[in-house]
This record gives C-alpha cells, structure tokens and sequence, in this order.
C-alpha cells in the first residue's frame, strides 16, 4: 500500500510536505502521525502504511521542516549523531503549531470521515501528549514519550483518551519520569499507561536492536483498541471470521478463502507447525494441503467465543474421520479410519476488515492417543476424554493423576 506527499500551509506562512497513507476502502477516520527524531524516514511511512490498512486516514507531516526540509535519517550510529543534533536545535512549541496545520488540513481530506487521533514516538510520543492539551484530537497515544514530565502542567488541558506505552529499561523515560506522568493523571481513568517489562526505549521499532515483537504486539493491540474506541471504524469480526471458516469447510475454496485476508497473511497451525506466511506460500498450502486435506465430515462445534479490538479467539471442538491423510494435521500418517474429538482453539488476527495471522492450536497427543499411535496407558495423556470434559465440567478431573488418592481428605 503505497501513500502520497502532501502540501500542508503553515498558518504563518510557508509550506510543508506530509505523508499520507489511504485505506483500501478509500476513506476513515483519522490518525495524524508524530515523528521520530529520524525524520519521516522509510520506517515512519511504513506506520502509517500499516494504520492505513486498519482502516485509518494517516497524515505524518515533516515537522522538522523549519530545520531542513524532507529529513529521512535512518539507525546507524552516525544518523544517530544527526538526530540528536536535530532533536537539539527542535522548537516543540512550534511544532505542535505545525502539527495543528497538519490537523486541519487532514480533517478537511475527502477521505477523512468522522473524528481524528493522534499517534507518535519517542519525540513523536510527547508531541503526542501535547496535541492532546492544545488542539482537538479525539484520542492520542504516546509510544515511548521523551520529556513528557516537564510539560505536565498542562495535564489538565487534556481532555480526550490518551494511552501512554512505557519501556521499563528506557533511560530516556526513567521510572522517576513515568511516575511524575502517572501522578498527573491519577483517577482518571480514561487515561492508560502500559509498562513493558524487560524492554527499552525503541521497543516497537524493528529496524532497531532494540526491538521486542512480543510488546510490540501487545502494544498495537492496546493502541488500536484505544482508536477503535474513540474513533472507530467498527468490523464485524466475528462476521467477517465465519465467512472465512464458511469458504475454507463449505464451500472449499482456496482462492475465495484468501480473499478475506490480507495481501500478505500467515497460518501457523502450533502442533505441527503447518500453515504459510505470505500469499503464496499459504494460497499454496490452502489449495494443496489443507481444504482437500480435510476430511469430508469436518464439523466445527463452537464452545465459546471472545471478540476482542483486533482479534478473535474461538473455542471449539473439532471432530472428524480419519479417512484421508491430514497433511496439515497428521503429515505422513496413513488414514486409520478412527473417529476423532478434539478441543481445538483458534486466535485470529485482524487488520482493519481483513484476516491478517491465524495461530491454532489443538492437543496433538489427544489426536494421537485417538488413531491409536500413542499409548495412554505408558504416558499422561488423554484420548476423547478431553473433548467430553469440555462439553460437560461434571465428569471426573485428576485421572491421570496417580497421587490424587494420596491427598483425600487433607
């Protein structure tokens, strides 16, 4: 998904270039983008590529404009060097001036429809606190804020959501930075603040070596129910899943299947670690080794279900013959012709209307145990057992644990 530069009129005169990044639907709320100190570089772009294909408006304005115009520095040691000597000579005050101009002009976009967020790093994640208390944004969430504490006098001055992300090793927000920010906020509880263990400063980055997928996961999940709150745009994910398991069980197309997907999803089936990353590899998976790798009697039976911001996890049990070669499932096995139940848990991903990553996971040695390739009688595992209990909690807990007996009446 490629985006445009923009012209945006500074309000005392002059122009400044800002990047900006369309939904496929063509229009959506808004996200006005707050820079690193590196410049709109590749990596910013790729931000709001990345909100603009969960349904977002993004507008990233050069705000180091007055300085030098068309910045893009990327992470080595010397660029580094130059950011910091960028970041010196930054007037922020000004900035936020700059970034109000950016603001209207991305409120008054064809494109953009309804109200409008803000969304920043490092430096960009204190211009982010400071749009919230000077302009209009409907909600602002600040990654890695630096500075933030010595501009808390105008906490009072926000008055939309704010989420604040946090890494705990950052030396450029340290705990006693944090603490001053969550004071000036205390009991107000659309305010969040998140603290990411173990991490540090740059954490969502992943050109940087500082960069931990897991919190950064955590963290856009956090953000994107924050905008999906204030500013929307609601999916119905659990619609839009159902059709998904329709065309894969039902109507038993590959290619209509990848149609509710992101150009670039991935399947990871954790047992056995089947699945594809990208279109081809899992359009080749899905035409090759799963839909007609899936028995005919394939019924889904669902448990339970929870719709979260950005994803779905369903429960389910997943019953079937084994009357073909499950390649995805049970690679390289014979058909046994054995009835099999299994609780089966599937996490689904979404980015704006379209899957993105689907991670399933199911008990392998329960399936095992069930084709008779695994003895339960010589290891702690289970058969059918475990999907009846999960149907009906009245059945007996503890079976395979020898010492149970031991503990009655203590």
């Amino acid at each position: 998904m490629a985006g445009q530069w923009i012209d945006i009129a500074a309000k005392d005169g002059g122009t400044f270039k800002g990047y900006l990044a369309l939904p496929a639907s063509g229009s959506g709320p808004g996200i006005l983008l707050l820079q690193e100190i590196f410049g709109v570089n590749k990596s910013m772009r790729e931000v709001a590529d990345h909100y603009a294909e969960e349904g977002y408006v993004v507008l990233a304005p050069d705000l180091f404009w007055r300085m030098e115009p068309g910045i893009e520095l990327g992470y080595t040691e010397a660029d580094f060097g130059k950011a910091m000597g960028y970041y010196q000579r930054f007037d922020a005050n000004q900035s936020i001036k700059d970034a109000a101009d950016a603001l209207k002009v991305l409120r008054a976009r064809p494109e953009c429809k309804g109200k409008v967020g803000a969304l920043g790093f490092c430096l960009g994640g204190k211009l982010a606190y400071l749009v919230a208390a000077r302009t209009d944004v409907d909600c602002a969430v600040s990654y890695y804020g630096v500075g933030i504490e010595a501009d808390l006098g105008e906490a009072g001055d926000v008055k939309c959501p704010v989420v604040f992300h946090f890494a705990e090793l950052d030396r450029f927000a340290p705990p006693e930075a944090r603490a001053q920010v969550e004071a000036a906020f205390k009991g107000r509880p659309e305010i969040e603040f998140y603290l990411y263990p173990g991490c540090d400063h740059a954490f969502a980055a992943p050109e940087r070596a500082s960069f931990n997928k897991p919190a950064t996961l955590m963290a856009h999940t956090r953000s994107i129910a924050a905008f999906r709150k204030a500013l929307g745009p609601h999916y119905d994910l659990s619609a839009l899943w159902d059709r998904h398991t329709e065309l894969e069980f039902a109507t038993r197309s590959a290619e209509q299947t990848m149609t509710t997907m992101v150009a670039e999803p991935y399947v990871n089936h954790i047992p056995t670690m089947t699945g594809g990353v990208g279109y081809r590899d899992l359009l080749r998976f899905y035409k090759n080794h799963f839909i007609p790798k899936t028995p005919q009697d394939t019924k889904l039976v669902p448990i339970s279900r929870t719709i979260g911001s950005d994803r779905i996890v369903d429960e389910m049990l997943f019953c079937f013959t084994h009357d073909i070669e499950i390649d995805w499932m049970l690679p390289g096995v014979p058909p046994t012709g054995k009835y099999v139940e299994i609780p089966l848990v599937a996490i689904v991903r979404f980015r704006g209307d379209k899957l993105y990553n689907e991670h399933i996971y199911w008990d392998q040695a329960s399936v095992l145990v069930q084709i008779g390739l695994l003895d339960p009688k010589k290891l702690p595992v289970a058969g059918v057992e475990t999907a009846k209990k999960l149907v009906d909690e009245s059945l007996p807990s503890n079976t395979l644990m020898a010492r149970w007996s031991e503990s009655a009446g203590k």
